[in-house]
């Protein structure tokens, strides 16, 4: 019965994930807003890393948590496993090849990131607590206010609560205790206690509570593993020409380890750079437009360009680093004692073990992936907490949050091959709604960024000179009438 649950999960994924679905709706999508936004990715990313990282806040606006923090939570939840294990998994099987494919996945999605997070702002609402609730199962029903929207908002909600679980919590929950017994023999059950008590902790206190500690936690994780990948690169300085060549080349004639045909190769690249790519930002699922949601912002303009800095460090920063670390060490061709390709979950660690002196790579793998891996769980409980809210209404807030801080002792403690490839299929169903949301209120982000950045190109704008200048301007009087309105449910 499990092997007959697994292969049908497998043929789910390979469906969903595969050429003629998602891999084309994505890169599609994000082309297709990237053109409709005038590059938008490219023309502002530094005044969207400037707001984020270097000011932080909108002085003065309406949100729960700063528009830093709505950045870490939703870093929170993309920097983790995918960016560890998801990168050698796509080079393993891909090639060297498949990271170029998780460049280009990540640069057309940061349109798509910039569009779900301006939808989130645009469409959230205040709950019955106060607290801002927005994303997919918001903008989906009221910005295609017909029953194709409420189709969509409904499917995106049941998936990311399922999806919250999955990817979100037990499969983190798993590669935490599994690394922690490998490398300091810690059973996996103490692990289990130990996660389930600091999550409870953190997660009851809501986004806030999440917003502090990944506020904390988030950037120390990144400049740590950072750090340890540039120091392993600049030792074998000499190798990096030739790794970068072999990308590009790559990409284009392909090195698949499935070997076949030239053309075979290059799919198998291309495919597995996406859906890595994909896992490790989710660029296109709507996930970061929850966190987005909460932010204290002035104009979606602002939260929409913050929120794509999200793509840029998660895959053009840490997905590169990862992915030269492999490739310079050779580690991506490594075989085991048996003679077979080296495992792609052992592979990262084998590959900074290498580059490193003594064993300081394999327990700095080990810590980053336990850091990235608990902060994931912080973050996608957030997301399945306003999905679950959406389907349940407040009342459902509470229980929902010690139900999943519990479900994390079982992700600790139990063989998951199943809840992977399930995981995987609830991840692929997500985007679907999502993408095609977007597409269709394409039209509705496009004319009201434009009005936004013709006054505040930089913006410096205050919230009262916001107020002066969007008076009239499309979608601004609809947006701040909305911005007072509480939701009694």
């Amino acid at each position: 019965m499990t092997d007959a649950i697994q292969g049908f999960l497998d043929a789910a994924s390979g469906f969903v994930w595969g050429p003629y679905l998602l891999i084309p709706l994505l890169l599609g999508t994000g082309l297709y807003l990237t053109i409709r936004l005038g590059g938008i990715q490219f023309v502002r990313l530094g005044a969207g890393l400037g707001l984020g990282l270097l000011r932080r806040r909108d002085r003065d606006a309406d949100g729960d948590i700063s528009q830093f923090q709505a950045l870490t939570t939703a870093l929170a939840a993309t920097v983790g496993t995918g960016n560890i294990v998801g990168v050698a998994t796509a080079l393993a099987v891909g090639g060297p090849g498949a990271l170029f494919w998780m460049w280009i996945t990540g640069l057309v999605g940061m349109a798509s990131k910039y569009t779900e997070a301006f939808l989130g702002v645009r469409f959230r609402r205040t709950d019955a607590a106060g607290e801002r609730n927005g994303g997919p199962q918001q903008y989906l029903e009221r910005g295609i206010p017909n029953v194709f929207g409420k189709i969509l908002a409904f499917a995106f909600t049941i998936f990311a609560v399922l999806a919250s679980f999955g990817i979100g919590n037990m499969t983190q929950g798993n590669s935490v205790s599994a690394n922690l017994e490998s490398s300091f023999s810690i059973p996996t059950w103490v692990t289990g206690i130990v996660l389930t008590v600091i999550a409870l902790i953190v997660l009851v206190g809501g986004i806030k509570s999440i917003g502090r500690v990944t506020a904390g936690l988030v950037p120390i994780m990144i400049v740590f593993y950072v750090l340890a990948a540039l120091y392993i690169l600049i030792a074998n300085i000499g190798d990096v020409p030739a790794a970068l060549g072999q990308i590009f080349a790559d990409a284009f004639t392909g090195s698949a380890a499935t070997g076949g045909f030239a053309g075979s190769a290059i799919i198998i690249a291309i495919q597995m750079g996406v859906a890595r790519g994909i896992f490790s930002n989710e660029s296109g699922m709507g996930s970061a437009a929850i966190a987005a949601a909460a932010a204290q912002t002035s104009h979606p303009v602002r939260q929409g360009l913050v929120s794509m800095t999200q793509t840029f460090i998660d895959t053009i920063i840490v997905v590169t680093m990862t992915g030269l670390v492999i490739i310079t060490t050779g580690t991506y061709a490594a075989v085991d004692e048996a003679g077979d390709q080296l495992d792609a979950a052992l592979m990262t660690g084998e590959a900074f073990s290498n580059g490193l002196p003594g064993e300081w790579g394999h327990y700095i793998v080990t810590i980053g992936l336990c850091l990235f891996a608990f902060s994931t769980i912080l973050g996608w409980s957030y997301y399945g907490e306003r999905t679950a809210e959406k389907l349940f209404g407040r009342r459902a807030v509470m229980p929902f949050r010690v139900i999943f801080s519990l479900v994390v002792y079982v992700g600790c403690t139990v063989q998951l091959s199943l809840v992977w490839s399930f995981s995987d299929v609830m991840n692929g169903l997500m985007a679907l709604p999502n993408l095609i949301g977007l597409l269709v209120l394409s039209g509705l982000v496009a004319r009201e960024t434009r009005a936004y950045l013709k006054h505040d190109p930089k913006l410096k704008a205050s919230r009262a000179e916001i107020d002066a200048f969007m008076q009239g301007e499309p979608g601004w009087d609809d947006w701040r009438k909305t911005e007072q309105k509480v939701e009694t449910r």
